[in-house]
């Protein structure tokens, strides 16, 4: 998953106060996927996979029903900021994970582009094989 700086410090937060289980909020709508670990790359100026976390569910629908049942887990701190940052959206998508883990090692854009033999990431992020996977978990722990 590509994330923000903000949002992902928003969620190391959240995760060194207790909380277990995080919702990632993007407008729009996607088909779940067959996933089973969530990792963060973290977008410029940081420029790294910083960490990973198991993967609960793409929950998808209104708005209002969404935030009322897992706004609690996101990283936006209100009802009036989640407003403004869906702004038109009929539909929603809430990213659901747990267990997030910080990378002791994370891993550099230029690394993690030689890793997964690619010129470039995809802006809206990437799935990659279990043995992909598993090799940058291992790298980052």
């Amino acid at each position: 998953m590509m994330i923000q700086d903000r949002w992902w410090q928003q969620f190391l937060r959240k995760n060194r106060e207790g909380s277990r289980v995080h919702s990632y909020v993007k407008t729009g709508v996607a088909p779940p996927k067959e996933v089973s670990t969530t990792l963060f790359y973290v977008t410029k100026p940081v420029g790294e996979m910083a960490g990973h976390a198991g993967f609960i569910e793409r929950k998808v629908g209104e708005p209002i029903e969404m935030w009322k049942q897992y706004g609690h887990e996101s990283a936006i701190n209100s009802k009036e900021a989640y407003e403004r940052f869906i702004g038109n959206s009929s539909r929603v998508s809430f990213i659901r994970f747990k267990n997030l883990r910080e990378a002791t090692n994370p891993i550099l854009l230029k690394e993690l582009l030689m890793l997964l033999d690619k010129k470039r990431l995809a802006r809206n992020g990437f799935y990659t094989d279990r043995k992909t996977m598993d090799r940058l978990v291992s790298i980052m722990e």
